[in-house]
């Protein structure tokens, strides 16, 4: 452990500008960063930060990521942090160095060469990405939800399709216009409603050969016994109920076995013909994860660590978000992935490293389960209620369940810009929202 520094800035460097990342590098910025306290680094393989949870909504065409994305160097020269692009490759514990992939950009040219950062403090918050278990046909003909890339290249593909159809002479294939979504989780689930709403919109704007109720069909496939497998079985129940009432096609207790060209095959032998297939089940760790000096990481490459967020090899190197497996000694279990843990863990982080710069102990993070929000874009909000808001778990629904379920991406842009910032571009988006189409056509 660091002793308080007098001579040097202490240099804290946090590798990925997720939800957790950013803002906790906002918070340290304002705090030490102006002072000349510490020197924060901000390390991510991207331009601009969207909050993750959103990405169903760019996929469906029903965000326009322009209103919404965070441009790091922007950030970082508002709230005194630094900002260094770039993929983290590996990592030296000895030296305390991160070493950083060179940036190319679009036209294979150089932008940043290989790099290294030393550091006092670590905090790895690169988040996850989904795991397709070695599936069949999921890398060639499978679309994923992980980044604004994957989120606009489906939905760029949603619109052609429709076009397409359009256009056509001949009858609709078997497949055509249908999409089969793997994974039944909060991504799954919120895309295939999202989808329902704007494949309509899409086609309502002079797309008049096209039949959304008859010709565009949505499949949600999930190999577990029902929808939302990890939240409660209410929550579970009524989501289902509404995505029937959607004429959403649920196959749960349903194993992909591949994933075609045309469509997905099932364990059983079915086949559920699809021109587009999103994959949307499972989450893991990046695979350099379990390449970083020594670091433990579990069987889904997530690093491990105590109850500090501090890894268990190294007491430098703290890890948080969907990248760590923390306890959760209340369950027996790890705190899910989940952007309200993330969010808590950034918040603990920023006060525990306060402790450390100035050589005190930190202290162990405890979750707060505050409950579960599902939206099914415009036509219902679902989820339940807990902590210290109720006694045990209530189940909400409707209007009330849609305020707190848009409260917890506003709690990410106040920890982002403040009240002034957020209050001013909620009102444009307002406004401009009345004179353009509720959804993107290009």
């Amino acid at each position: 452990m660091n002793t308080p520094m007098d001579a040097k800035p202490h240099r804290i460097v946090i590798v990925g500008g997720g939800a957790g990342g950013l803002e906790l590098a906002t918070r340290l910025g304002r705090k030490f960063g102006r002072r000349g306290k510490a020197e924060v680094t901000l390390i991510d393989s991207k331009r601009t930060h969207i909050w993750k949870p959103k990405l169903h909504e760019i996929a469906a065409g029903s965000m326009d990521i322009g209103d919404h994305e965070v441009a790091y160097l922007a950030q970082a020269h508002w709230h005194g942090f630094r900002f260094r692009i770039g993929q983290m490759t590996g990592l030296d514990r000895r030296a305390r160095e991160v070493h950083v992939a060179p940036f190319v950009d679009e036209d294979g040219k150089e932008v940043t060469p290989a790099r290294t950062f030393p550091y006092d403090t670590l905090v790895i918050a690169v988040g996850s990405q989904s795991n397709d278990f070695g599936t069949p046909g999921v890398r060639e003909h499978a679309l994923k939800l992980e980044t604004v890339a994957d989120a606009r290249r489906f939905h760029m593909r949603m619109v052609n399709a429709c076009v397409r159809a359009h256009a056509q002479r001949a009858p609709l294939r078997p497949d055509q216009l249908h999409v089969a979504i793997i994974g039944a989780g909060a991504t799954g689930v919120e895309l295939a409603a999202e989808l329902h709403h704007t494949t309509r919109e899409v086609v309502a704007y002079g797309l008049d050969r096209v039949d959304a109720d008859k010709d565009i069909r949505l499949a949600l496939i999930e190999a577990a016994p029902r929808v939302l497998p990890a939240l409660p079985e209410r929550l579970s129940q009524a989501t289902e109920r509404l995505l029937r009432k959607l004429g959403v096609e649920v196959h749960t207790g349903a194993k992909v076995a591949e994933v075609l060209a045309d469509g997905v095959r099932l364990a059983d032998g079915r086949i559920l013909p699809a021109e587009l297939v999103v994959w949307a089940a499972g989450v893991k760790g990046a695979d350099f994860l379990s390449r970083l000096d020594g670091l433990e990481t579990n069987r889904i490459n997530q690093l491990v660590v105590r109850q500090t967020l501090q890894t268990t090899a190294d007491d430098d190197i703290f890890a948080m978000g969907d990248c760590a497996a923390c306890p959760w000694p209340e369950k027996n279990g790890f705190v899910p992935p989940r952007a309200q843990a993330a969010h808590q863990q950034a918040s603990h982080l920023y006060k525990q490293l306060q402790r450390r710069i100035a050589g005190k102990a930190v202290q162990d993070y405890r979750y707060r389960d505050l409950g579960s929000l599902v939206s099914l874009g415009e036509f219902s909000t679902v989820g339940n209620m807990m902590g210290g808001l109720t006694k045990g778990d209530l189940f909400i629904e409707g209007w009330f369940a849609r305020m707190m379920y848009t409260s917890l991406y506003k709690m990410h842009e106040l920890a982002l810009h403040g009240w002034v910032k957020v209050t001013l571009d909620t009102l444009a988006r307002m406004i401009t929202r009345r004179t353009e189409p509720h959804v993107k056509l290009h």
